[in-house]
């Protein structure tokens, strides 16, 4: 797999920061978003949407669920950081919709 360019802190700031940008926080150097759906069940269907569009990407986060609480971690593993990618995947993550994030 070609390997990305990795950002810079105040380039991912930047981008989040944005009016179109990602509602991620950056966390130990990780694109990070929770989410709290309204059951565990609506928990693993926004996971299984999650997965579908990561396989679409070809880029998969981190995913940590705690009954109806989501977890989402990015990063390019390959590049050593946060990327453009990271960044695109964070945005198409946030179109799904479902829950609340916090």
């Amino acid at each position: 797999m070609m390997k990305h360019a990795v950002l810079s802190e105040s380039e991912v700031l930047d981008a989040l920061s944005a009016t179109d940008g990602p509602a991620w926080h950056l966390i130990g150097g990780k694109l990070i978003k929770t989410v709290v759906c309204a059951t565990f069940g609506d928990a693993l269907a926004f996971v299984l949407e999650v997965g579908r569009l990561a396989e679409e990407k070809n880029h998969h986060p981190d995913i940590d669920i705690r009954y109806n609480r989501v977890t989402l971690g990015l990063i390019t593993h390959d590049s050593g950081g946060i990327t453009r990618l990271d960044l695109d995947v964070a945005r198409a993550i946030d179109d799904l919709g479902p829950g609340v994030s916090v």
